[in-house]
């Protein structure tokens, strides 16, 4: 081998050693920088297209976006005049001469009688003549318009003669009540030419000419001609419904050179002088090579002795350190690694765990089904423990049926929890053996550095006692050795492991908080708030194992469980005195993330037979503007089923008003943070004050929570606030306790009444 690596080298040291080697890599390198040249402006050409065409792309996104937004906002408009079909025709005119001031790309908007007779129309100046007229003025528009009010969808008329003058485009959203009758509809009239004029942005205007195409023919040419590069125009189809357009865009010319630059020069004086500086080395390495043939084959033979020598301490450190069987780190390696690791977190003032785990029935096994089997079934354990190794977990064998872990650098007790339930994952599923699937438990002993020991052999007899003290109250759980350890944490991991029981055997209840309806003065509606019934520790509030749900990994379970039950109670109520109330339940952003949500929703809803609108999602500001794409699909799929959607505690998290339009939002419930003072503070009266105003100018109800006295319920009242929850309303109650409230609540209004 030594030979033959020789005779390589001196076939490579001739080669290179040609002095005709350094002119034609010069030549190879002019005909290179002409190649590269010439593909640079290529390149450059199809960027600066591509670049038009993501223009483009943007700008029919922003008009698209933009004309959904008209339309969702005429549709909230709707909705409102649905849920309170008595408001007074002066409240409803504010509130459009609001869109038209906000929007300002409306023409006009108007209020279109169950008879198709426009009613009123605001703004009056210039759009007087239309009242009265009839907009089922054929049969197609006539039948166009009971099909929306049928199924409460938005009507576009397409391009039209409008009766003030010009061309334009009318939306409908049809107002119909929850017991389907119909009020007629909300319309939006825009003028085509105004709409584009203003949806269109100065910087497009100012790079680039645009054309509106309808049909192949320019209807509504936006700039007069200019300078501009055809040769790279892009036409990109409108998407918006009732209209067939296409939007031709041109840069200008200076738009085009100053994307273009000077790359293709500056690429190919670049090769250039990189080709004249490689021959330049080329040269220089064909003395250097001459000079020292001597001296490298002589460093190639010395090279070859140190290789086989690192091979052979690499295989007799991996052979002391290793166990043969397992393949993981074995006993000695561990402890040394520990005694280390141990001293490192002393002076970083850092915990450390260190986890023993014994198989449960291993012994049984391996006697009766033979050494054999034991052996691999040791084998794939280690597999699957060793998938947990990482820079801050070391994975060992020990002896017979136990196995170690340490976990380093420790912040909290729950990472080592966590850790914990790695473990426990790695024996959910059944291991094939000699072609048999066996289910394998482990039950573990775990102790805490510095708690639980100061030294390596210390620490490794405390886990032992705790692995014992596991072994004899049950197997496949884990035990803390607790001595020394704060009340508060054993506490945390007594109900760690209590949770799972919990789950399996229905230890959850729910209590429901009322909401008042400040228009009606009734409760409409309940919030679901869960309760743990812990059979030692009595009735357990949310604050002491949401949080540890949510580290664990459980809170998703438990969010099914909060589903189902309020299905059940739905159910429950139907035929009763409660059937009109709705239920709002709490999404945590874990529950959000599961691409199953809304299927599973969707299966109780149709198990229990309960109506969608029943049923509200609530969910906090802050999980609301998370992962936005993915949150919007779900929240939209909700939505299309029929729920209810809520934004919990508003005004605490981002308050970035621009997911509000985007969002369909049902609710908004202002954080008590600014309820418990309204009537005191003046700047929590105005921030609420806002709020308000802002959700029904888009359509949106408002909620307060955190009510405790009748000065902040007459606040809210008097400022038009849609629901109030509180204290004061009723705290949180069982479903029986409920029933026997509201009909108390019910009686004393009767005799107010009377």
């Amino acid at each position: 081998m030594p030979n033959q690596s020789y005779r390589s080298a001196r076939r490579f040291r001739r080669m290179i050693g040609s002095p005709f080697l350094a002119l034609a890599l010069l030549a190879i390198f002019g005909v290179l920088a002409v190649v590269i040249w010439q593909g640079s402006e290529r390149q450059v050409q199809n960027q600066v297209a591509l670049t038009v065409d993501a223009e483009a792309q943007a700008l029919v996104r922003e008009l698209e976006a933009d004309f959904r937004s008209h339309v969702q906002a005429l549709d909230r408009m709707a909705r409102r005049r649905a849920t309170t079909p008595d408001m007074p025709e002066t409240i409803w005119r504010a509130d459009a001469e609001r869109y038209l001031r906000d929007f300002g790309h409306y023409q006009a908007i108007e209020w279109i009688g169950p008879d198709r007779r426009i009613r009123w129309v605001a703004p009056m100046a210039g759009n007087r003549q239309v009242v009265g007229f009839n907009v089922a003025f054929n049969e197609e528009r006539r039948q166009s318009l009971l099909d929306a009010t049928r199924q409460r969808r938005i009507d576009y008329s397409g391009i039209i003669e409008l009766r003030q003058g010009g061309t334009g485009l009318v939306i409908y959203a049809p107002i119909v009540t929850a017991d389907g009758t119909d009020l007629g509809f909300i319309a939006g009239v825009f003028r085509m030419d105004g709409l584009l004029e203003a949806l269109i942005t100065p910087r497009i205007r100012e790079h680039f000419r645009v054309d509106v195409e309808e049909h192949g023919v320019i209807r509504y040419p936006m700039l007069p001609e200019d300078a501009v590069n055809t040769s790279i125009a892009r036409r990109v189809p409108l998407s918006i419904p009732g209209l067939d357009w296409s939007l031709r865009v041109s840069p200008t010319h200076a738009w085009v050179e100053r994307h273009e630059g000077r790359w293709p020069w500056l690429a190919l004086i670049a090769i250039a002088a990189l080709g004249i500086l490689i021959s330049l080395l080329v040269w220089l390495s064909q003395m250097l090579l001459r000079r020292n043939a001597t001296l490298e084959s002589t460093q190639q033979a010395l090279r070859e002795e140190i290789r086989e020598r690192e091979s052979v301490q690499q295989d007799l450190a991996r052979i002391e350190s290793t166990d043969a069987l397992t393949g993981l780190a074995n006993r000695r390696f561990f402890m040394e690694d520990l005694d280390h690791t141990l001293a490192i977190a002393d002076r970083q003032y850092r915990q450390v765990a260190l986890i023993l785990l014994d198989l449960d029935r291993f012994q049984v096994l391996n006697d009766t089904l033979g050494h054999q089997f034991g052996d691999e079934l040791l084998i794939r354990v280690a597999d699957r423990l060793n998938r947990l190794s990482s820079e801050r977990v070391l994975v060992a064998y020990s002896s017979g049926d136990e196995f170690m872990l340490c976990q380093q650098q420790i912040d909290d007790i729950d990472d080592v929890i966590a850790l914990l339930g790695q473990v426990k994952q790695c024996f959910v599923e059944p291991f094939e053996i000699q072609n048999q699937d066996h289910a394998i438990t482990a039950t573990m002993g775990v102790a805490i550095y510095p708690q639980s020991g100061l030294d390596a052999d210390l620490l490794l007899r405390n886990a032992d006692v705790a692995l014992y003290q596991a072994k004899a109250s049950g197997r496949n759980h884990y035990q803390f050795y607790t001595e020394g350890m704060h009340a508060k944490e054993v506490q945390r991991l007594e109900l760690d492991k209590d949770l799972n029981r919990a789950l399996s055997e229905n230890q959850f209840v729910l209590h429901f908080q009322p909401q008042l309806d400040l228009s009606t003065q009734q409760v409409g509606s309940v919030e679901a708030l869960v309760r743990w019934q812990h059979p030692t520790r009595g009735l357990l509030p949310p604050s002491d194992f949401i949080p540890l749900a949510e580290e664990s990994g459980r809170i998703a379970d438990i969010g099914r469980w909060v589903a189902m039950a309020a299905c059940q109670q739905l159910a429950a109520w139907r035929d009763g005195p409660l059937s009109h109330l709705r239920i709002a339940i709490n999404l945590s952003g874990r529950e959000l993330e599961d691409s199953h949500l809304v299927e599973n929703i969707e299966r109780m809803l149709r198990q229990y037979q309960i109506r969608p609108e029943r049923l509200e999602v609530e969910l906090t500001e802050e999980i609301f503007i998370e992962n936005l794409d993915h949150n919007l699909d779900q929240l939209k799929r909700l939505s299309g089923l029929g729920i209810h959607l809520a934004i919990d505690d508003f005004g605490t998290g981002y308050s970035s008003l621009a997911y509000l339009r985007n969002f369909p939002v049902d609710l908004l419930k202002i954080d008590r943070a600014f309820i418990t003072r309204v009537t005191e503070r003046y700047d929590d009266a105005i921030i609420t004050r806002a709020v308000i105003n802002l959700a029904h100018n888009l359509g949106i109800q408002v909620a307060a929570e955190g009510i405790e006295t009748q000065e902040q319920l007459a606040f809210l009242s008097s400022h038009h606030c849609d629901l109030a929850q509180g204290y004061f309303i009723g705290r949180p109650m069982p479903a029986t306790q409920l029933e026997s409230f509201l009909a108390d609540r019910t009686g004393m209004a009767t005799q107010i009444d009377r």
